[in-house]
């Protein structure tokens, strides 16, 4: 049996209870090189046997998954794996292979650098919507989802995967419906202890990154919420009538 498993966003009490006693029960476990904390691998039996799938192919991760089908394996991906894991290529294979699996969520790192900066990304008046999107590298991004094109919506953004490529970021950013003066940051390793946070805006994205020596291992968050203007929730306002309490009127 192979388990996906989301670890976190790097806090290693913040993998799930599930995701833990799975890593503790498992025979094999199989992780996302640096992007998994050292010390959820530390939960492993000692006779677990562990693999870092930094070093390896898709061919070669199979091939240790086929060699020990009879196995508790975990695959232990970063944040929650439905997010740029590249999981759906293993799954089809495994389904391909007669090998069962099943798929625990993690924390993603989207919420743990919005947790970092004490942020709420659906603010009553700023934005009811988040985008999360990566810009387009050495990996393309199809044209329709291009930085630009996402950018048009002015919604609550987290861009992953895209450290490297600030200043394309701040031009794409700029290009949309963010204006420079558009509240933004950067949470570097968010919930790790060497966690940073660099607070700027759409038009200092860039300099604000290299000042900071950011290249990797970063998410890039930009929009209004990240300010301090917003209205009311409606859910906890008196007036408002729920399911569960009569609106009183002031």
């Amino acid at each position: 049996m192979v388990h996906f498993v989301g670890a976190g966003p790097g806090a290693p009490d913040l993998i799930t209870l599930r995701g833990a006693e799975l890593v503790k029960q498992a025979d094999i476990i199989i992780y996302a090189g640096s992007l998994v904390n050292p010390e959820i691998l530390a939960l492993a039996r000692p006779d677990c046997r562990v693999y870092n799938s930094a070093e390896m192919t898709l061919e070669q991760v199979l091939a240790v998954m086929e060699g020990a089908s009879n196995a508790d394996i975990v695959r232990l991906h970063t944040g929650d794996p439905c997010l740029y894991g590249a999981i759906r290529e293993q799954m089809d294979a495994l389904d391909k292979l007669g090998i069962p699996w099943d798929d625990t969520p993690g924390v993603s790192s989207f919420c743990g650098a919005a947790a970092a900066l004490g942020a709420e990304f659906t603010l009553p008046g700023v934005s009811q919507s988040v985008i999360i999107t990566r810009m387009a590298g050495r990996t393309p991004v199809p044209e329709r989802e291009s930085l630009e094109q996402m950018a048009q919506h002015g919604a609550s953004m987290a861009v992953f995967l895209s450290a490297g490529l600030l200043e394309e970021v701040q031009a794409s950013l700029l290009r949309g419906a963010y204006t420079a003066d558009t509240p933004a940051a950067i949470v570097y390793k968010a919930t790790w202890p060497e966690e940073r946070i660099i607070r700027c805006t759409a038009g200092t994205l860039a300099a604000a990154g290299a000042e900071a020596g950011i290249r990797k291992t970063a998410m890039i968050l930009v929009g209004g919420f990240l300010s301090g203007s917003y209205e009311r929730s409606k859910l906890y306002d008196p007036a408002f009538t729920t399911e569960y309490r009569r609106g009183v009127e002031p």
